[in-house]
């Protein structure tokens, strides 16, 4: 197994930033927003593997993604069904469906794979750690501030806490900030693009994912991107 990279801390990016990034790859380079978020689910998709493989898992291979009404929402559907394709066996939780047309798409690509949506989330945390491996947060994204947070998703939150098994999560744990990473607990953290300056204070198996940022937009905001091996999608950060 190939050693983790290292990322320097001045390299971490804030919202802002991040935003501005995106924006550039949307307006100046003429990527499409379901080609980004096809490609950050997909590279999800795979850290999961990465962390979970098959072989690792004690039962049938059941995965729970839950999909918040943004971005991240959108990157957990595709993540979803790469993991179908990948023979793990997702369910999604979507409790507040978004109406634009993208996140409709993969909803329907989702469906058409088979896979099932649950109504509504079990209230005893038993039944979740009983039923799934794992848990996909693609939950909240950057753009959300803590304070914000309302139902069904302060809830959800606070199910997360205490459950047992392992979560990860997609660009940021749902909930941090770069000042308040007292949330949930994720074993294994995603980032999209650079990690966030909340990604400071986390500890766990970290992957940067989304081979995509062009080399001047890279030297333009100083983000020092570690060396990816080979034709890799992601990287582990060290």
């Amino acid at each position: 197994q190939r050693g983790s990279a290292r990322y320097p801390p001045e390299s971490l990016i804030h919202y802002g930033l991040y935003t501005v990034n995106r924006a550039e790859l949307l307006r100046e380079y003429r990527f499409g927003p379901q080609q980004l978020m096809e490609i950050w689910g997909h590279a999800c998709a795979i850290a999961i593997t990465k962390a979970f493989p098959l072989s690792s898992l004690k039962r049938h291979p059941t995965v729970l993604v839950i999909c918040g009404p943004s971005q991240n929402g959108c990157i957990g559907l595709a993540c979803a069904r790469h993991l179908r394709m990948f023979d793990y066996m997702p369910t999604v939780y979507y409790p507040k469906r978004s109406t634009l047309a993208l996140h409709r798409d993969f909803t329907v690509q989702c469906e058409k794979t088979d896979i099932p949506f649950l109504s509504f989330l079990p209230a005893e945390v038993q039944l979740i750690n009983d039923a799934y491996n794992l848990v996909v947060d693609a939950i909240l994204g950057p753009e959300t501030e803590p304070s914000d947070i309302s139902e069904p998703y302060s809830s959800i939150l606070l199910a997360l806490r205490h459950i047992r098994i392992p979560i990860a999560s997609v660009d940021i744990p749902s909930g941090w900030d770069e000042a308040n990473v007292d949330c949930i607990n994720p074993t294994v953290l995603i980032s999209l693009m650079a990690p966030k300056k909340c990604a400071v204070g986390f500890s766990g198996t970290h992957y940067l994912v989304g081979r995509i940022l062009p080399y001047d937009i890279q030297r333009k905001y100083e983000l020092n991107a570690p060396d990816y091996h080979g034709t890799d999608c992601l990287v582990e950060l060290g």
